[in-house]
């Protein structure tokens, strides 16, 4: 019986099956990295000092220091210099700039809710988290830019922390106001 079929190999050249293996390879990573590239960035939150104290929840209100920069640097804003305050009121209040969770942009919300007390991060928000298309009018900030907070938090309340903290600085200043007493009429201007 005669075999037809029979097709004659013919050997591969030397080198060749390591050739063809790097170039499969170098496809993988050619491929890996242009879906790297093109995949959008997300809110991320990087420690710079680690926090020891609690966890922002949604309905904190945390004290913080930050200052807003853009892709390429620019400062758009910064937390305003802490007040001089009266000292039995200074000692109440924590350092920085009470923002209640609720009422900041969304990105900064969730960069926040990553961090903890006694913590300085970098918080980066893509656009989409931020202002998007429609930024703040006459501010620094273009149509879908990116934007960079480093943070300092301070301290974090819960709502019925930052309300009674705000009713006993009232109260405070109320009676420091009331001790004063009524100003002189007659005193020279």
């Amino acid at each position: 019986m005669a075999e037809v079929t029979r097709v004659p190999l013919q050997p591969i050249a030397k080198g060749s099956l390591a050739k063809l293996w790097l170039g499969v390879l170098a496809a993988v990573v050619l491929a890996a990295l242009i879906a790297w590239v093109a995949m959008p960035k997300g809110l991320s939150v990087e420690t710079i000092t680690a926090g020891e104290g609690p966890a922002p929840t949604e309905d904190s209100v945390v004290f913080v220091e930050y200052v807003g920069t853009l892709d390429d640097g620019t400062e758009f804003d910064r937390s305003p210099p802490t007040l001089q305050l009266p000292p039995q009121i200074a000692d109440l209040v924590p350092e920085g700039v009470p923002m209640e969770l609720g009422s900041v942009v969304d990105g900064f919300r969730d960069g926040l809710l990553q961090t903890r007390e006694g913590g300085e991060y970098e918080i980066y928000i893509p656009a989409d988290l931020a202002y998007g298309d429609s930024p703040p009018p006459g501010s620094d900030i273009g149509p879908g830019a990116d934007l960079t907070f480093n943070v300092t938090v301070h301290d974090v309340l819960t709502q019925e922390e930052f309300q009674q903290l705000s009713m006993q600085i009232q109260m405070l200043m109320m009676q420091e106001q009331m001790e004063a007493g009524p100003a002189d009429p007659a005193a020279p201007q």
